[in-house]
């Protein structure tokens, strides 16, 4: 359909997943793109295959978490493409191997979980939000989680961390809605990523009988939301959630 024809999309942990599906969602839809991850061999990829497809492609390589390499690398994204018209905000991470239940947690797993999925979609917001106010318009799309509004035995920080994200976007959508900017957030359910291969079958088994559709959900299920919540065909949403997850949590 070509609705982000000549804009610019940034996404973050754009190597594999759901940020992968995602960026090459958007060069489907005409969008140049920027992205960004820790994963220099798998962001490359990416990077090629949009490449492939006609997109200007800037791939950078770093650790999204961490403001000294964010400040610079928007820095370097608006001097090459000159604004910035799409931000998702991908990077998040559960505690994978390192879960268990609340009382057994640790401090520190609970300020990794943290950083990496709600301070990192602060930071890389801050970057964009004073050129899009300056121009009125821009969309940030946000990735949240069903888990923060469900809630999940033993990923109590990880639900803590994906509903920081959903109250920042409401919040931000209210601060810029009088900028005609668009802040949206896509909230997946068990997605078909790496991660899933971490989950043991008896428990994945015991999600998929709670699902009413009765399968996970692919990457490019959610890309398709994001690519939707990025585009025009989304200007009158603003601070919403929108949650992809075969119908396991109904709003």
């Amino acid at each position: 359909m070509r609705r982000l024809e000549g804009k610019l999309a940034v996404v973050t942990g754009a190597a594999n997943g759901i940020g992968r599906a995602s960026a090459l969602r958007f060069a489907t839809e005409g969008a140049n793109l920027a992205i960004m991850d820790l994963e220099a061999g798998g962001l490359e990829k990416v990077a090629e295959e949009a490449r492939a497809g006609g997109a200007k492609v800037l791939a950078i390589a770093g650790d999204c978490t961490k403001e000294e390499f964010i400040a610079p690398s928007f820095k370097r994204i608006y001097d090459e493409f000159g604004f910035v018209d799409v931000l998702m905000n991908n990077v998040g991470q559960s505690a994978r191997e390192r879960a268990s239940e609340f009382y057994k947690s640790e401090p520190e797993v609970w300020r990794f979980v943290i950083d990496i999925t709600l301070f990192s979609t602060l930071t890389a917001s801050r970057q964009v939000v004073p050129s899009m106010r300056e121009a009125g318009r821009g969309k940030i799309v946000n990735v949240a989680s069903n888990a923060g509004m469900a809630g999940e035995v033993g990923i109590a920080e990880y639900a803590a961390a994906k509903m920081g994200v959903i109250g920042f976007t409401r919040s931000l959508a209210r601060e810029l809605a009088p900028f005609k900017v668009n802040v949206n957030a896509v909230c997946p359910g068990v997605t078909k990523t790496r991660v899933i291969e971490r989950i043991p079958e008896d428990i994945l088994e015991k999600i998929r009988a709670q699902i009413p559709l009765g399968y996970f959900a692919e990457p490019e299920d959610i890309a398709a939301a994001a690519a939707f919540l990025a585009s025009d065909d989304a200007r009158y949403m603003t601070g919403q959630s929108v949650v992809v997850d075969g119908g396991r949590w109904m709003i």
